[in-house]
């Protein structure tokens, strides 16, 4: 009997706290709420529409090493920043703001891969700890001056970055959807803010990549649980949707504001990160409780490696970003040999 009950409470503790929902990119063109396609792009796919990657591949060759005027040169950097929170500054690097990174994070596991650019890319992580949506929205608030800082300590400037990584939520979300004001709605708002003060900030930056919360049912405070953890996969969706229809025909959405080329750069997904805890998606990812922190929000070291681990996957297969984020045959070869 007591086999019985301790079997039974530790079934109990391992179920997640938050009703199952089907992560997007398996959700095609399934709907959520029975209103809300899935998939990360347009009609439940997972890829970008044919004429959207034709842009963003235009702008992937145009990624060249910079000086620190802008400047192309032989002998310039190429240079990512992330922009985000405490989740997206424990996956790009766990420890450190900007440097040294863990071996474990994204930045440190990218170092030390040789199939990675290490001649020109530079990764700088600018995501802080308790900085939300709310406090990169507008190109003049502070927490951009700080990546300005940590650009200054390696040596770059703001005119060297071309490429971004955004993960971002909000703080203390109360309403889920469909409600009409819902804080998915609110997020895409935020996002288009971002991209735009991206723009404003780094006026070669040509590339942001996106990614959506990791899971949250496990969470034990009202920071950022579920639902809301899930439905901001929907404001990175609609985002980039916004920035597509705006391509075609000009028009601009009225909740994500002005996306085109002049105001924004081009926008993608990069590894989406949500699973339903311990239910496997098709591609088998899961999110155990001990791979999250106390709070049951924020990742511990082995949420950090496996999202460290999917960004790297992406960016080494990913086709707008392989020209730019993986070593050329010349460098594998001569790493190689070191």
């Amino acid at each position: 009997m007591r086999a019985t009950l301790t079997l039974l409470a530790s079934l109990l503790t391992a179920v997640p706290l938050a009703a199952q929902h089907t992560p997007i990119n398996d959700l095609g063109n399934g709907k959520y709420l029975g209103q809300f396609e899935g998939g990360l792009y347009e009609h439940g796919a997972n890829v970008p529409p044919a004429d959207h990657e034709a842009v963003g591949l235009a702008q992937a060759a145009l990624v060249r090493p910079l000086d620190r005027n802008g400047n192309p040169s032989p002998g310039g950097k190429i240079v990512m920043v992330s922009v985000g929170m405490s989740n997206t500054t424990q996956e790009f690097c766990a420890a450190g703001n900007p440097s040294p990174c863990t071996s474990w994070s994204f930045v440190g596991q990218a170092s030390a891969d040789p199939a990675v650019n290490h001649s020109t890319l530079v990764l700088i992580n600018g995501a802080r700890g308790g900085q939300a949506a709310d406090s990169w929205e507008s190109p003049a608030q502070p927490d951009w001056d700080g990546v300005k800082t940590n650009l200054t300590a390696a040596g770059l400037t703001e005119a060297q970055v071309q490429v971004a990584w955004i993960k971002q939520a909000n703080i203390g979300p109360k309403t889920s959807l469909p409600s009409s004001g819902a804080d998915a709605y609110r997020l895409v708002g935020q996002l288009a803010n971002i991209a735009r003060a991206l723009k404003v900030r780094y006026p070669n930056i040509r590339l942001a990549y996106f990614s959506s919360r990791i899971y949250a049912g496990y969470a034990t405070t009202t920071l950022n649980p579920e639902p809301y953890a899930y439905e901001s996969a929907f404001a990175v969706k609609w985002l980039i949707d916004a920035q597509v229809a705006q391509e075609r025909s000009g028009a601009v959405d009225t909740r994500a504001g002005d996306l085109g080329s002049s105001a924004a750069p081009w926008l993608a997904w990069s590894a989406y990160l949500w699973a339903d805890g311990l239910n496997p998606r098709s591609d088998g990812l899961t999110w155990a409780r001990n791979e999250l922190e106390s709070d049951g929000t924020h990742p511990a070291q082995a949420a950090e490696q496996k999202v460290g681990s999917m960004l790297l996957a992406f960016f080494k297969d990913d086709p707008t970003a392989k020209s730019w984020f993986v070593a050329a045959p010349t460098q594998r070869r001569r790493a190689a040999h070191h």
